[in-house]
């Protein structure tokens, strides 16, 4: 049986989103495109824009784009159904393909195992060979694939770091976790072996690809934000969820005129971890509820985006490479941002740094990170110390998780709907119930949007 009550079959049903990120957007797209009956969906954006971490901004000095948040989108095709690249092509946004991941160690490129051997020394090679074989041993590009899913089959227990151990060889240790730091986001001691071997095997292309969307990856928001029909309130931060249990979801709000409520059939959260954490809950049960779901997700990791515009290109000879990884920071991926524009005048250059560094670095002041990143240029970019036009940086302190879905993760209906007894018309999406990717946000928005299209025709997944 449904849960909403009778008197709401004649009216449009009412569902107050909020969160305008990707999470908010994708869940007011699918709900409009599954569900039958009439809705009236709100959007509640605490900030002036729609997108959270989905920012592709523009220099000032010189009119080129650049990614400030998400850099690349995961490409699971060649596995399986892919939801996010069959939207993006949907949506008609044309794509780049991405590749990389050769690690820089003292200026020498490692991309394979011989260059392993040649740089590290033939034990380091076979100590690499040994453990990519227990790496892909221990998930293969279909169970990768099915990770945080009720699918997914059991991982090795305990946490990342202990898995990290059997490469015994410092240096090659040092190599391995330059290859993954920027991806994963936070220390192999805080994280899952699951995670931390996600991390590893996706430089592989037979588990998955990386894409980024022409003209930036904030594309895909305004192409979805154009065919969303919900009113979008920008500016606007919700404070409070509360409301009877079973009854109605009351949404607390704040406007230039004060605060305001409202009340919805159906609320959903679509935050981020550190998000969430700060909102109140009006009712206790509902409260007790959200802080255990909260208690078990909240796992926070750190990035800090640093973006350097040159006034001259890159140099030529890079191949397909959108990317290097670098020791410097703890570990860092280096964008090269300007290889997204094949008629790119300028240079642009992007530093990712993850996990504890990032999270000292961003008391930092953006001169003090600029001048650190310029200062960690391989070769053949050295010679762009001097010619830097204009840089940027962004602090997402928090922002993703270092842990998505819990050390053990719950099923997929728990995840979603917190308080299921006292308050099952109040659901959750987030990345960090999933794997932290943008997938992973639509995976949550589809499963919420299917929940929600089941209850209203009368057919309860539960």
């Amino acid at each position: 049986m449904s849960f909403f009550s009778p008197d709401i079959s004649s009216r449009p049903l009412r569902v107050g989103i909020v969160g305008g990120g990707p999470g908010g957007l994708f869940t007011a797209w699918h709900l409009e495109q599954r569900t039958a009956r009439p809705l009236d969906i709100t959007i509640y954006e605490a900030s002036g824009r729609l997108g959270g971490k989905v920012l592709t901004p523009s220099f000032t000095a010189a009119p080129v784009r650049y990614e400030a948040g998400a850099a690349e989108l995961y490409d699971y095709s060649p596995v399986a159904e892919d939801p996010l690249r069959e939207l993006v092509e949907w949506l008609g946004l044309p794509t780049v393909a991405m590749g990389g991941g050769a690690v820089s160690m003292g200026d020498r490129r490692i991309a394979n195992l011989d260059d392993v051997a040649e740089v590290l020394g033939s034990q380091a090679r076979d100590a690499m060979a040994t453990f990519d074989t227990w790496a892909r041993s221990a998930m293969t590009p279909a169970e990768f694939y099915e990770s945080g899913s009720e699918h997914a089959v059991p991982l090795p227990a305990g946490r990342f770091d202990a898995s990290l151990d059997r490469i015994g060889l410092p240096t090659l240790r040092r190599y391995v976790e330059t290859l993954i730091k920027s991806d994963l986001a936070t220390e192999p001691a805080a994280t899952t072996v699951g995670y931390g071997l996600q991390n590893y095997l996706m430089n592989d292309p037979a588990y998955m690809r990386l894409y980024c969307i022409a003209g930036g990856n904030e594309e895909l928001i305004h192409s979805l934000a154009s065919r969303v029909a919900a009113e979008v309130r920008l500016n606007t931060p919700v404070s409070e969820i509360g409301g009877e249990p079973g009854g109605p979801l009351e949404v607390v709000y704040q406007t230039a005129d004060g605060q305001q409520r409202e009340a919805y059939d159906i609320a959903i959260l679509a935050l981020p971890m550190d998000a969430l954490v700060c909102l109140a809950y009006g009712d206790d049960q509902l409260a007790a509820a959200m802080q255990r779901h909260c208690k078990h997700h909240n796992h926070p990791a750190d990035y800090l985006r640093i973006t350097i515009l040159f006034d001259k290109q890159l140099p030529a000879g890079h191949g397909d490479d959108s990317y290097i990884m670098l020791e410097a920071f703890g570990g860092c991926c280096l964008y090269l941002e300007s290889g997204r524009e094949p008629a790119a005048t300028h240079g642009v250059l992007g530093w990712l740094v993850g996990g504890s560094a990032a999270l000292a670095m961003a008391e930092e002041t953006d001169d003090q990170l600029l001048a650190a990143a310029v200062k960690t240029l391989p070769e053949p970019f050295r010679h762009l110390r001097n010619h830097m036009l204009e840089g940027r940086v962004y602090r997402w302190r928090g922002a993703v998780s270092g842990v998505p879905g819990g050390w053990q993760p719950l099923p997929l209906d728990q995840r979603h709907r917190p308080a299921a007894k006292t308050h099952p018309n109040l659901f959750v999406v987030g990345d960090y119930l999933y794997d932290a990717t943008l997938n992973g946000v639509l995976d949550a928005a589809e499963h919420v949007a299917g929940w929600v299209t089941a209850e209203t025709s009368g057919s309860s997944q539960e």
